[in-house]
């Protein structure tokens, strides 16, 4: 019998047991790291002294680097990369994801809305919040729409925490972007513009619809796309996760997976880039881990200006197989 150790606490654990005897960790379930990538202690300048009070290297004088300048996950059958981007002073897109052995998987991606507050804590918070809804639901074998507008619903009311008395125009708040694949079904949800690509052997789909001023009036006729997109409101949100959201519940899709190909989840820090399924089926490269994919996604959207945040999440879809 082959053994392996705990990812907690390292203990030798059997592929067989359910939790580590030792820690008591649920050894079914792997996830990203709660709260994101852990803070930087270490200057590039390899110096021992550490940082001061205001963030500064005490021995080369250097600023403290964001951690979450770029940020990277990987995990059995799914892969995450999140990068600050080339304009933005820091990264305020974050991700999320996790599988629940023989059972499936769960990823959020969440943008924070530069112009609230403390955007990279209400992203961080969403996707947190959110993935442990979904990850729960995957064990337990809930309905997929059900645990995603649970999710979400969860995640708003987590955002909306974060807001200060008497600042509501500026609380914080973000998009969101989830799916979960199991049993041979994703489900996909969304608020915001934050989006979701199917690509297979036959082609490529965007499965989600923005929650935008744009996209609102393109849908009622007001506008031709064209149009809506020249306009410079055509990025403010419709809908979002925070204090004054009035949200009831995400919009949702479900669909069969078949045949093998790749669930793609990102922030518009990607997609303004490549905003048609054609484009991104373009440049996506074939037969390398789903993390290789979101690198050279990520790495497009860089060379084109990387004028946002850029996040992107991959999951590899089986078909027929699971996830």
């Amino acid at each position: 019998m082959s053994m392996e150790t705990c990812p907690e606490c390292a203990a030798p654990v059997s592929p067989q047991d359910r939790f580590c005897e030792e820690c008591g960790r649920n050894l079914r379930v792997q996830r990203t790291v709660v709260g994101g990538p852990e803070v930087v202690a270490r200057c590039v300048c390899g110096g021992a002294s550490g940082f001061d009070a205001d963030g500064f290297c005490a021995d080369c004088g250097r600023a403290r680097p964001s951690s979450r300048d770029r940020v990277e996950f990987v995990l059995p059958g799914l892969a995450g990369v999140s990068d600050r981007g080339k304009r933005r002073q820091r990264n305020e897109d974050s991700m999320a994801f996790g599988r629940v052995r023989g059972r499936g998987v769960a990823a959020v991606v969440c943008d924070g809305v530069a112009s609230s507050e403390r955007a990279e804590q209400a992203s961080q918070v969403a996707v947190d919040t959110a993935v442990d809804v979904l990850l729960t639901a995957v064990q337990s074998g809930t309905d997929p729409e059900e645990a995603t507008r649970d999710a979400v619903l969860a995640a708003d009311a987590a955002v909306a925490r974060l807001a200060r008395p008497g600042a509501e125009e500026v609380a914080p708040s973000c998009t969101f972007v989830s799916a979960v694949v199991a049993d041979d079904t994703a489900t996909v949800g969304w608020v915001g513009d934050s989006r979701a690509y199917l690509v297979a052997d036959a082609g490529a789909a965007r499965l989600t619809t923005d929650d935008t001023w744009a996209a609102q009036l393109v849908a009622e006729g007001v506008l031709t796309e064209d149009e809506a997109l020249t306009d410079r409101r055509a990025h403010v949100l419709s809908r979002w996760l925070g204090a004054d959201s009035g949200l009831a519940g995400p919009q949702t899709v479900t669909f069969r997976v078949e045949t093998p190909g790749l669930l793609v989840l990102c922030s518009d820090g990607l997609w303004n880039y490549l905003p048609e399924p054609e484009d991104l089926l373009a440049v996506l490269p074939r037969g390398v881990p789903p993390v290789e994919v979101a690198r050279e996604l990520v790495e497009v959207a860089l060379k084109s200006g990387g004028h946002d945040n850029i996040t992107v999440v991959v999951v590899t879809l089986r078909g027929g197989h699971g996830a």
